[in-house]
């Protein structure tokens, strides 16, 4: 039980810490991350411009990160959200703006984050070069969704794991096809 009250406590903390952060520099960027990751946008336009430009390795890339997305999606948002309900971060929390534009829906597991990481650690074994332009957006969406108030960080850790296995899920899936 002490180890549960710590990891909330600690929780708390970062989640305060990080949706005080006031820098010019997140103020201008974090905004417009958000508005790409509603609804997945900025990973299919990244497949879109691997299919488009990258020949038949961006297409394979492009259908890989769009499975894993998928799965991740169906996983974090059908499935978890539905067992676990977790309110979001109190308003008290967020001393800026931003908090009143939050999701209805339970807190666990951030799917924002578990749709950006199943769709980088899917594209990754098909097209290296590609997915390590992904990284970076990536861990962007995962800070906007605390630094918002939409999401404690240890939801959006769950949401990171959740899209590594929902990646490897995808990977697997054809070796496991053809076994069977």
């Amino acid at each position: 039980m002490r180890i549960l009250a710590a990891l909330r406590d600690h929780d708390e903390r970062l989640t305060r810490r990080l949706a005080a952060w006031v820098s010019p520099w997140a103020r201008r960027l974090l905004p417009p991350v958000e508005e790409a990751a509603e609804h997945t946008k900025l990973w299919w336009a990244a497949a879109a411009a691997m299919a488009a430009g990258g020949g038949l390795r961006g297409r394979r890339a492009a259908a890989v990160g769009i499975a894993g997305m998928a799965v991740a999606e169906l996983l974090s948002n059908a499935v978890a959200k539905k067992l676990i309900e977790r309110p979001r971060p109190p308003k008290e929390w967020i001393p800026h703006h931003d908090v009143e534009d939050r999701p209805d829906s339970s807190s666990f597991p951030s799917g924002h984050a578990a749709a950006a990481v199943a769709f980088a650690a899917a594209v990754a074994p098909s097209w290296p070069l590609a997915a390590a332009a992904c990284p970076v957006p990536t861990l962007l969406v995962g800070l906007e969704r605390i630094h918002a108030g939409a999401h404690h960080p240890s939801d959006v850790a769950a949401g990171a794991v959740i899209g590594l296995a929902s990646a490897a899920l995808v990977r697997a899936a054809p070796r496991l096809l053809l076994s069977g």
